[in-house]
């Protein structure tokens, strides 16, 4: 792999197949092509996913420079099984949250315990309504309360409310029900309005 994702030099540093958003330069292409170790091909899949493996790790961790080391492996680990990975017609950003995902997780549980415990899941609400929240100049406060969640429900509301992804999608990367997934995300919702009970209060003024 490149010393450094936006590297240039020497023969495989060549313009690959076409552009990053080009959608007939599907993934499975470029893994086959960097399988057989064309640099160029491995920088398009970075310039493609490596924004949305990067906001994962932001939310997940502290700092910008452990969200990028973590960032930085799960993209190692592409390139490494670029050769043999197959990721369908979905494309490696699935294949890529699982690997982040699990790392963040890993970094966090490196220096607390982990929490095993389970509770009856609150009733659903709509995505949009954190992404409010967020809009209104709190994300600060709001990232700063997210961060201080236990790392599975964290993650949870990461995937759920900033990835936009479905209960089935999460409980596929974390290795859990969906009954589990409903359950991490009514705790976490739970947390964050006790922490944030006076925007939440604010917000629902708002609305009313």
């Amino acid at each position: 792999m490149p010393a450094t994702w936006g590297e240039q030099g020497g023969a495989s540093a060549k313009p690959a197949i076409g552009l990053a958003d080009d959608p007939a330069v599907t993934d499975g292409l470029l893994l086959k092509r960097a399988g057989r170790g064309d640099a160029a091909a491995f920088r398009l899949l970075v310039d493609r996913h490596l924004p949305a493996v990067l906001a994962i790790a932001r939310r997940m961790l502290n700092g910008d420079a452990e969200a990028e080391d973590v960032a930085q492996e799960a993209l190692l680990r592409l390139w490494r099984a670029a050769g043999e990975l197959d990721v369908g017609e979905t494309g490696a950003r699935a294949w890529l949250r699982r690997v982040v995902s699990n790392l963040c997780i890993d970094r966090i549980r490196a220096g607390q315990r982990v929490e095993v415990t389970d509770d009856v899941p609150e009733s659903e609400v709509e995505a949009e309504q954190l992404q409010e929240l967020t809009g209104q100049e709190l994300s600060q406060r709001v990232d700063r309360a997210l961060k201080g969640l236990p790392e599975r429900q964290r993650l949870a509301l990461t995937l759920f409310h900033y990835e936009g992804l479905s209960h089935i999608e999460i409980g596929e990367i974390m290795g859990v029900s969906n009954e589990a997934v409903e359950s991490l995300l009514g705790r976490a919702r739970r947390a964050l309005k006790a922490a944030l009970k006076d925007e939440w209060r604010q917000l629902l003024e708002s609305d009313a």
